[in-house]
């Protein structure tokens, strides 16, 4: 009988394999749902609009598809009619670059933000609330998952028929993007809309060279480009006396926050201290550091004794590193002798605990464990469970894209050009005084290099906040960035002023 019975439960298990289904990847597909959001006392209502659209090659054929989530206000009183000419549209891309769009989503500008502290550290039962800031109420929102992130996925899913220069590299990603994008316009009937990019980290790179990509190969112009904490490759892979010198304000703002700074200087506010470290960073740091070994040592001496000052790390670590310290370091370092802490690359308010206080460099990023944390069961089930949208597929919070070429990156004057050949459009810089990767001060420095003419600095702004890279994870900065983004698309929608110089 125990036989049988064994031989009858294989006889199952076989028949039910042989009609598993394979992971499938849906190429072409949409789910709508409806909701409602109370912002800045309003409320709005909006639909969702959650899919894939297809990537094709020259012949027709799909050979990816990108994972979206597209929300459009809604106003009862016109029946469903919207008039898009009046209603800007922004397309939103994180970075990486492998990173799916899923911090700006759930976190700043969406309808919803997940559920952390003031602060933006974890807190449970995760899951989302509704954004009382989101700029939903001025524009419509677009967040576009590249290539192999979220559920965007490259076809077939196997990978073995993919060519990777297709998609992973800087301008082979602005390239399929710029085509994705257009399809998405025209499906979408927003051809009329005012248009905006805005890209975070990397995506700051995406949306530069996206910018002159949509206005000179698909004839597509805009009116804003956002870079939220942008990494400029130009600047950070630049020698010691560009690349060194521009972090250095930030290590200021870290140790001013730890209160590692001379009692002078902590008793000051951090806005107050700022001006002081980026003065001497351009005036002193950045000229000893090009005059390299052959610096006096007099003046050597002076200019460690100066850093240590606004840094909180000891003028002799400072020598020991010919006045070029890592940042990788200044995150071990800051707190070793303090509380033992490591503080985190990305957000340097956040502290880690290594397994020895020794070493050069942390052994995880704190931030980034901990957004981990709170983001991927906040997306996951915010997806499945508010939009609709079920499938058997992984949410890559970060997928498989590397190698990625980062060759011919011109993406920085490729945005100066955009910019020179369409009067509308303006640029804005939103970026975190405690970001030790891609540092204010570095954001600062490319908006001064975006154009060395200084013809197009009026269309330029910078906006600073007391917080890291994802500033928006502190709540009075998700409200006060939230405000700066709904000014600047306001302020850059020209109404009959002809575009001109």
């Amino acid at each position: 009988m125990i036989k049988q019975t064994l031989l009858l439960l294989l006889f199952i298990y076989s028949f039910l394999g042989a009609f598993a289904q394979s992971l499938h990847v849906p190429v072409d597909t949409a789910v709508v749902s409806h909701d409602q959001v109370v912002i800045n006392g309003k409320t709005i209502k909006y639909q969702a609009t959650t899919g894939t659209q297809p990537v094709w090659d020259k012949s027709g054929k799909p050979i990816a598809t990108l994972y979206y989530t597209y929300y459009q206000k809604k106003d009862p009183a016109k029946k469903g009619k919207t008039d898009y000419a009046d209603r800007p549209l922004v397309i939103s891309f994180n970075g990486g670059p492998g990173s799916a769009s899923v911090w700006m989503h759930i976190a700043y500008t969406g309808p919803k933000v997940l559920n952390i502290d003031e602060e933006g550290y974890p807190v449970q039962p995760y899951g989302v609330h509704d954004n009382e800031f989101s700029i939903l109420d001025v524009a419509d929102i677009l967040y576009v998952n590249p290539v192999n992130t979220g559920y965007s996925r490259t076809l077939p899913i196997d990978g073995k028929e993919v060519q990777r220069d297709q998609f992973f590299g800087i301008n082979a990603d602005i390239k399929y993007l710029a085509e994705w994008v257009n399809t998405f316009v025209n499906r979408n009937n927003r051809w009329l809309s005012p248009k905006y990019l805005i890209g975070e980290s990397y995506g700051g790179t995406r949306v530069a060279g996206l910018a002159s990509e949509l206005q000179e190969r698909q004839w597509m112009y805009l009116n804003g480009v956002i870079l939220v904490s942008p990494a400029d490759y130009k600047a950070m892979e630049s020698d010691a006396p560009i690349s060194s010198a521009i972090n250095f304000p930030y290590f200021t703002a870290a140790a001013w926050y730890h209160g590692q700074l001379p009692e002078a200087l902590q008793q000051k506010d951090l806005l107050e201290v700022l001006p002081q470290a980026e003065a001497f960073a351009v005036n002193t740091l950045m000229p000893a550091l090009t005059k390299g070994g052959f610096l006096p040592q007099e003046e050597k001496e002076a200019v460690a004794k100066k850093m240590a000052e606004l840094s909180g790390i000891s003028k002799e670590v400072i020598l020991q590193y010919n006045l070029d310290v890592p940042t990788s370091f200044f995150w071990k370092e800051l707190l070793r002798n303090k509380s033992g802490h490591t503080i985190g690359r990305l957000d340097s308010r956040y502290l880690g605990l290594d397994k020895t206080e020794g070493g050069v460099r942390p052994d995880f990023n704190a931030e980034l464990n901990s957004w981990l944390h709170s983001f991927t069961p906040a997306i996951n089930y915010y997806i499945k469970n508010h939009l609709g949208f079920r499938t058997d597929l992984k949410y890559n919070m970060f997928g498989p894209v590397h190698p990625w070429d980062r060759s011919n990156n011109n993406t920085r004057d490729n945005l100066r050009r955009a910019m020179a050949q369409n009067p509308y459009l303006k640029v804005l810089f939103q970026s975190g005084y405690y970001d030790g990767a891609t540092t204010y001060f570095n954001a600062k420095y490319t908006m001064w290099q975006l154009d060395p003419s200084g013809k197009l600095k009026d269309r330029m702004d910078f906006k600073g906040y007391r917080s890291g890279h994802m500033m928006y994870l502190r709540k009075q900065d998700l409200k006060t960035a939230n405000d700066d983004l709904r000014e600047f698309i306001l302020g850059s929608m020209p109404g009959s002023k002809a575009a001109k110089y």
